[in-house]
């Protein structure tokens, strides 16, 4: 992309029932928004225009037809379902979950063909978008399988990054998941995107325990001698800054997560707790180690605020600033890295 034009940020407006789309209208009921971006909302304006009624709000929109026709200075709308909607705020429905996916596929698309430079998600109930057609756990699974590279769940904000070997696994299941393999795939990843996407030039990464205290040499668990410790050294040894194993219950409390660029969890709870506690409403889900760039507020539906008019958009206002950042450091490196590969041709 031409890293002086305006970016495009494609939206997926989540679950109708939660406060996805009053986020997003608040995010941009401040015009300076629209100095940063062009967003594109991937819904139905009446919907939208329902929501900005029922919640007061005067956020500037624009339905449009096409794509290629999207007005700056505006919120534009492009219908991506006809029928009506029933509100029924904070309450789980087949019907939000369905077109909540009908969004994010329509977005999704749309990113795959380079008609929006980036993709901002809202909010979806993991359990109400199962179906036939879709029996994915999130939004990390989903991309994986639409977009070429290596998908990682990756938590961001402006001190403290978090990465995660698994994700969406079920507690029991999590040390026969993490193979060395695994782990040198998502550490690998980690330390790309940390270059490409931040910009930090020599990154240094920190590795969380699987078992408590690492394992105590074996006493509660030999995965993390069998096979964490030797996968961190040859990593290690192959030119990536990555340390550990840390006992995960000391980690954060004592601040030693200050010292590196990012921390690797072994599993959900192990990173996203202590993000979360550190970094509510400011922190970002980023999926790195994707062709495109996606991001995420770091909270859920919300269904006991929906409707209410009172949900904070500061995470998903963070979660847009991400994106517009990504993009162009992603841009800004491909430049970088091509110059570097030509002034090479030319020794």
């Amino acid at each position: 992309m031409n890293v002086d034009k305006k970016i495009s940020i494609g939206i997926s407006v989540g679950d109708l029932n939660g406060i996805g789309a009053e986020i997003i209208l608040k995010t941009f009921a401040d015009p300076r928004m629209f100095d940063f971006c062009t967003p594109v909302v991937f819904a139905s304006h009446k919907s939208i225009q329902y929501l900005k009624k029922h919640l007061n709000l005067t956020t500037q929109t624009q339905r449009v037809d096409s794509l290629d026709k999207l007005v700056d200075k505006k919120l534009n709308i492009i219908d991506v379902w006809e029928e009506s909607f029933n509100f029924e705020f904070g309450k789980e429905s087949k019907k939000a979950g369905e077109l909540a996916i009908v969004s994010l596929r329509a977005a999704t698309a749309a990113l795959k063909e380079k008609k929006i430079d980036g993709l901002l998600t809202a909010p979806i109930n993991k359990s109400n978008i199962q179906s036939e057609d879709f029996s994915f756990p999130g939004h990390t699974d989903f991309l994986a399988q639409e977009l070429e590279g290596n998908a990682l769940m990756f938590m961001v904000s402006e001190g403290l990054k978090v990465g995660l070997l698994t994700d969406h696994v079920a507690v029991k299941d999590i040390a026969n998941e993490i193979t060395p393999k695994l782990i040198k795939e998502k550490i690998t990843t980690i330390n790309e995107s940390l270059k490409k996407d931040f910009r930090i030039n020599n990154p240094k990464i920190a590795v969380l325990g699987i078992n408590p205290h690492s394992g105590d040499n074996g006493v509660i668990g030999k995965e993390d001698d069998e096979v964490l410790k030797p996968a961190i050294e040859a990593l290690y040894n192959d030119n990536i800054m990555v340390f550990g194993p840390y006992a995960a219950d000391s980690f954060f409390g004592s601040n030693n997560y200050k010292n590196f660029d990012a921390i690797v969890a072994s599993y959900h709870d192990q990173g996203l707790i202590p993000f979360k506690t550190l970094t509510f409403g400011n922190g970002v889900n980023y999926t790195a180690g994707l062709s495109e760039v996606r991001t995420s507020p770091d909270h859920g539906t919300a269904y006991e605020i929906a409707g209410k008019g009172i949900a904070d958009e500061s995470s998903f206002t963070e979660a847009l600033f991400e994106a517009i950042k990504i993009v162009r450091n992603r841009a800004e490196y491909a430049e970088l890295t091509k110059d570097v590969l030509r002034r090479g041709r030319k020794i």
